[in-house]
């Protein structure tokens, strides 16, 4: 990329306009603008370098927690207690990958394509790379090319260029001298030459394309939460880790004994033991993985998911707001009817059928809206055209060079005149219309209504083709005269029409198109109205015919829909009027970025659907951005989710999918709070009363396998149809820490009793007995939070309390947890405490369930739904 110099924000001389056209910069001039670095080399720098990433996910204080333990253990030689490194590999690993990926795609968004820009220098005409292009520089364009740059345009012939990939709006847009055209925009019809006004990153496409690149991580509830428990462990670790392992040590016999006899060592790994419990590394890994394979199992139904939380993200929207073109509709329109141009009236011999469609109405509820309505009957009437007029309208449909609107006629009229035409006028944006003229029936013309109802003679007709517009139809005219008006020229065999309407034209018909809904359109939005989703359509084309679209999907437009030009760009306005309407037309770019953040701001969870580069800032804004399959590559690249088909239809499986994530990890988070919240108190009360930590490595992971490990992996995907309520965290604290007290206080008691009544005949015997007694009531937090026990869940739970007895009574088992089986006392005593600790989590389940229905009726509700 070009560096710019200090000479950068000098402007060069520019020509004046007309030298420009005719010469274009001289060799002298293209050299000083590339010495003043204004070319149109792209910026291609992201937010997040391959350092940072690393950095994030590596230098982090549990991983220098759990690193510190696991060289400790090494430089032991203890290798078999090192499986509680296993789950924070896999986090870091995951994690990098994961943004690693995510940064790939961002880099790869480029607005422009890179094909060779035809420019004017020196007075000739010549191509040059992309990059090459500097500021003034004169550029040719013609149909079916990119406009590269911003510019200003100096001469046109008809230029037409589409920039609904920007704006979001679907018919070209005429441009004459002095009309700007922005980067990423395409040449439809004609030929023009511009000058380039704005260069690399400050052009219009450079800017987007930049804004989108920034990195941004998904909001997810349930990594923010487990976020929150990790900032709150990071602030208590450091104390707790000092009290730990002086309690150790002073158990051990002091510090300066425990290192003069060596006992040092089984105190530090007591130590490194009670510490890496603390750490809740599993329920990161488990959320991982579960994401992980909920993406596995929605790419089998055609879902990408770029990252993995956006799956629990659709299960907390509340708001899903979507793109019209291309999103609610198929980004094309289809034939309605031919129309007479009056209401009531209709040509002579003509068959009548009473029209149906989208009404219209109005509304101002505010100065600053403009509101048009789809819910009046439209007064007219479908006829059924002439002989001669269907096979005209049937040659427009089939002609190659049609525009999208005429090419639709294809649907309705299927045999077009078979004669060979005499002359063709062809289309123009600048016109807005085409004509056509056969040697058995006349000249036939095509047109806008403005057009060909421009004479005051039509003005009822006219006014019936603005009420039909205004109901969100498409609307043309179909006229007749004797014979195009033709000039010099033609190929011998068919004469050369002229840009002239014929002095005898006389209008025939109306015609109206329509938007084409997707055909799941309805019934995906029609589930998630009955979900309680808020739905909302920005859009960049006419406010009518968005309505009309949104109300043949099945959405409310009672209200009508607002026209945003009337918005302001940002602000209390604009974001008011995000939340009390539904329906927006002529919605700028950042208009949608901004009505996003606005719906956020206000407390929304919001989901954003689109498929054009006009769309992609708002899909990086919103919560949950979903692409199209169809969609613009920088579109993709900024979503988080892609509907590969472009189904709608996929996206109650998607929340369906989400909601079994969130409600299944509510569920296992009550397991891994309680083990994370008896790790730290049995840490803190036995190293203050400097008792040795009753657990190797080895054994506290193995006791976390049987009460954490295995059930929650396989309760997390197990079916569940909860919807999401807000607040889990609040939830599962408070299950989670009077459950962690009991089982610490289990243990702790138990190490009362062994040291005042009944001392045990070896470290191992206690362990042992510690193990059990931690296990049995570990198993049954387990069982009340499977609750209520389907054959599944009661399998699991029996399954758990099967592996506690095999791993106490098989040979291999013991030999390499060092357990020995205490004598009957103790061993009775450790049941007995374990009872008491049972019956206890039992007590503190009723209670929070009580809890639960008294302060949470609507989480206590969707449970019992659910279940």
């Amino acid at each position: 990329m070009s560096q710019r110099s200090p000479k950068a924000a000098q402007r060069p001389e520019r020509p004046d306009d007309g030298t420009l056209a005719r010469e274009g910069l001289s060799s002298g001039q293209v050299s000083e603008r590339v010495e003043l670095g204004l070319t149109n080399a792209q910026p291609d720098t992201t937010s997040r370098s391959l350092w940072a990433i690393i950095r994030t996910h590596l230098f982090t204080l549990f991983n220098l927690v759990l690193g510190l333990c696991g060289a400790v253990i090494v430089m032991l030689g203890r290798w078999l207690d090192l499986l509680f490194l296993v789950a924070a590999v896999s986090n870091v690993v995951i994690g990098f990958v994961q943004e690693f990926s995510a940064k790939r795609q961002l880099d790869k968004i480029a607005l422009l394509r890179r094909d060779p820009a035809a420019v004017r220098r020196d007075g000739e005409a010549v191509k040059i790379p992309l990059e090459d292009i500097v500021l003034d520089d004169v550029l040719l364009l013609s149909r079916g090319d990119q406009v590269p740059a911003d510019a200003q345009v100096l001469e046109s012939d008809g230029l037409d260029i589409d920039e609904s990939l920007l704006t979001g709006e679907n018919d070209p847009v005429v441009k004459q001298p002095g009309d700007k055209v922005f980067s990423a925009s395409s040449v439809t019809s004609g030929s023009g030459t511009v000058r380039v006004t704005a260069v690399g990153g400050k052009s219009h496409a450079s800017k987007l394309a930049k804004e989108a690149r920034q990195f941004a991580p998904i909001r997810s509830e349930l990594r923010e939460s487990l976020a929150r428990v990790v900032r709150w462990l990071t602030i208590a670790l450091v104390p707790i880790i000092a009290v730990v392992l002086n309690g150790q040590m002073v158990a051990a016999g002091g510090w300066e004994h425990a290192i003069s006899s060596g006992a040092w060592e089984d105190a530090l790994v007591a130590s490194v033991s009670s510490v890496a419990s603390m750490v809740p590394q599993g329920l990161a890994l488990m959320t991982t993985i579960t994401f992980a394979v909920a993406a596995v199992k929605l790419a089998r139904q055609e879902v990408l998911i770029q990252e993995q939380p956006a799956v629990e993200v659709l299960a907390r929207v509340d708001t899903v707001c979507f793109d019209k073109t291309g999103t609610l509709t198929e980004g094309g329109v289809s034939f309605d009817a031919a129309r007479s141009l009056a209401p009531s009236t209709s040509p002579s011999g003509a068959r009548t059928e009473q029209g149906t469609g989208a009404g219209n109405g109005t509304g101002a509820e505010n100065a600053a809206t403009a509101e048009v309505g789809a819910d009046a009957a439209i007064p007219t009437d479908a006829v059924e055209p002439s002989p001669e007029a269907a096979a005209a309208l049937a040659w427009f449909g089939a002609d190659p060079h049609a525009n999208p609107t005429a090419a639709a006629l294809a649907g309705g009229f299927e045999h077009p005149n078979p004669q060979e035409p005499v002359a063709v006028l062809g289309f123009s944006s600048a016109n807005r219309f085409s004509g056509v003229e056969f040697p058995d029936s006349g000249a036939w013309v095509l047109g806008a209504p403005e057009v060909l109802l421009n004479a005051s003679e039509h003005r009822e007709a006219r006014e019936h083709a603005q009420e039909l517009a205004a109901a969100g139809m498409r609307t043309m005219v179909l006229s007749h005269a004797a014979h195009l008006v033709t000039e010099e020229g033609g190929d011998g065999t068919r004469k050369r029409a002229a840009q002239e309407l014929p002095a005898d034209l006389e209008p025939q018909l109306l015609l109206t198109f329509r938007e084409q809904v997707r055909s799941d359109a309805r019934e995906t939005l029609a589930y998630f109205t009955e979900q309680g989703i808020d739905l909302k359509v920005f859009s960049g084309d006419n406010p009518a015919t968005v309505a009309a679209a949104a109300k043949m999907a099945g959405m409310d437009v009672s209200q009508g829909a607002v026209d945003a030009t009337q918005l302001p760009e940002d602000g209390e306005e604009l974001h008011r009027a995000a939340l009390e309407h539904s329906v927006f037309g002529r919605v700028s770019p950042h208009q949608k970025k901004n009505m996003v953040l606005g719906l956020q701001e206000s407390g929304r969870v919001v989901a954003m659907t689109g498929d054009g580069i006009n769309d992609a800032l708002a899909l990086k804004h919103a919560d949950l951005g979903i692409a199209m399959g169809n969609a613009a590559p920088a579109t993709k690249a900024v979503s988080r989710l892609v509907l590969l088909d472009g189904q709608f239809s996929r996206l109650p499986s998607v929340l369906a999918e989400g909601r079994k994530i969130i409600a299944n990890i509510e569920r296992v988070t009550h397991l891994f709070l309680s083990k994370t919240g008896f790790a730290v108190f049995m840490g803190v009360i036995l190293g203050v009363l400097a008792w040795t930590f009753p657990f190797l490595p080895r054994q506290y992971s193995t006791a976390d396998f049987l009460m954490l490990g295995a059930p929650s992996f396989i309760l997390a995907m197990l079916p569940n149809s909860r919807r999401y309520v807000s607040g889990y965290l609040r939830r599962a604290l408070h299950f989670s820490v009077p459950s962690a007290v009991i089982v610490a206080l289990s243990v702790v008691g138990l190490n009362l009793y062994e040291r005042t009544l009944d001392p045990a005949q070896s470290t191992r015997a206690f362990q042992t007995a510690s193990f059990l007694v931690l296990v049995l009531v570990g198993l049954w937090i387990l069982c009340v939070g499977s609750r209520p026990l389907t054959k599944i869940r009661l399998a699991l739970v029996v399954a758990m309390y099967v592996g506690l007895v095999l791993v106490l009574v098989v040979p291999l088992s013991l030999m390499y947890h060092q357990f020995e089986l205490p004598h009957p006392s103790l061993l009775w005593a450790s049941l007995a405490v374990a009872l008491a600790g049972s019956v206890l989590v039992e007590i503190n389940f009723r209670v929070h369930t009580r809890w639960l229905r008294r302060t949470q009726p609507e989480a206590y509700e969707a449970a019992a739904r659910a279940e």
